[in-house]
């Protein structure tokens, strides 16, 4: 069984920095996109950054310039620090990533989800 573990959520003022961090763990033959996703209260999921198995990224215009999505793929890890931090970031944070296992695939695998919380 694949499976996604997140940490590093939190409470921060404005304009502080967190980092999350996400790492798979299971019969892992290959993972190719990692990426983040949010939700807040009352809205839909949506994508953050996302990081390719090539080292390119995407990020949705509200967080360019103050989040970094990064992977280390010797771990099977994805990061996303996050600076400059405002109240409307504050939402449930998931790990996302496409991965080859064991099983027919590749699957799109869901960590179990991180709070952050930025207050004003």
């Amino acid at each position: 069984q694949v499976q996604l573990v997140e940490s590093g959520g939190g409470l921060v003022q404005a304009g502080g920095s967190l980092r999350l961090s996400c790492a798979a763990s299971g019969s892992i033959f290959s993972i190719n996109h990692m990426g983040w996703y949010r939700q807040a209260p009352g809205k839909q999921r949506e994508l953050v950054a996302i990081i390719f198995s090539g080292g390119s990224t995407n990020y949705v215009d509200s967080v360019k310039g103050r989040f970094t999505i990064s992977r280390d793929n010797a771990k099977n890890a994805v990061y996303l620090q996050m600076n400059s931090l405002k109240p409307e970031d504050t939402a449930v944070y998931y790990c996302n990533a496409q991965i080859t296992s064991s099983l027919p695939g590749p699957y799109n695998y869901w960590g179990q989800g991180t709070q952050v919380t930025v207050s004003s």
